[in-house]
C-alpha cells in the first residue's frame, strides 16, 4: 500500500475539488477510527463477567491509545498532503483553501511522542490522577488516553466544520466549472 504525498496524485479537472474530496475523505477516516475505538471500549463491558478488571482496563487504555494515535498520524498526514497540494496549485485556488490550511495552523497537534509523555501534558496527567483517585487507580491510564482521544475528536470536528463551510462557499463555482467541461 503506497502512501500518497498529495491530494493531486490522480488526474483532476478541478484542483480545488480534488483537494476538498481528498481531505474530506481523510477526515471521515479519522473520525471513523475514533468512533471504532470508542465503540470497542463500550463493548469491553461485555467481557466483564469472564475477565477481571486487571485485564480489561489495560486493554481499554490500549484501544484508546491506538485509535487516538492513528487519528493523530492521519491528522499530520492530512496537513502534509494539503501543504504539498497547495504548493502545486495557483494563487487563486490557494486562496480558496486558505481557511482549511489555517485550521492546521490554529490547532497544531504535537507529535505522538509528546502527546504520550505525561511530563509534557501536566493538565491531562493531573486530571487522570484525580480521576484515578476518585474512581480507581487502574483507570488513570484510561483517563489519560481518553483525554488524548477527546482532543483528536475536537480537532477533527473543527476541521470537518471548516471543510463544510468551504464546500458551501465554493459549491456554485464548482458546479459552474464542472458544467463547462
Amino acid at each position: 500500500m503506497t502512501i500518497e504525498s498529495s491530494y493531486l496524485t490522480v488526474p483532476y479537472d478541478n484542483a480545488v475539488s480534488a483537494i476538498l474530496i481528498g481531505i474530506d475523505r481523510d477526515v471521515e477516516k479519522g473520525q471513523g477510527v475514533l468512533t471504532l475505538g470508542l465503540g470497542l471500549v463500550m463493548l469491553s463491558s461485555t467481557f466483564a463477567p469472564i475477565a477481571p478488571p486487571t485485564v480489561i482496563l489495560p486493554i481499554v487504555a490500549v484501544i484508546f491509545a491506538c485509535s487516538a494515535g492513528y487519528a493523530r498520524i492521519n491528522y499530520h498526514r492530512m496537513e502534509h498532503k494539503l501543504s504539498a497540494s497547495m504548493a502545486a496549485i495557483d494563487y487563486h485556488d490557494m486562496a480558496k483553501l486558505k481557511a482549511i490550511a489555517n485550521v492546521f495552523k490554529q490547532y497544531p497537534m504535537p507529535s505522538l511522542i509528546d502527546s504520550l509523555n505525561p511530563a509534557k501534558n501536566l493538565v491531562r496527567t493531573w486530571k487522570s490522577v484525580l480521576g484515578g483517585i476518585l474512581i480507581n487507580p487502574f483507570w488513570m491510564p484510561i483517563f489519560y488516553m481518553m483525554g488524548m482521544q477527546i482532543k483528536e475528536e475536537a480537532n477533527l470536528g473543527i476541521l470537518a466544520q471548516v471543510i463544510i463551510e468551504v464546500e458551501k462557499k465554493l459549491a456554485p463555482a464548482l458546479i459552474k466549472n464542472d458544467s463547462k467541461q
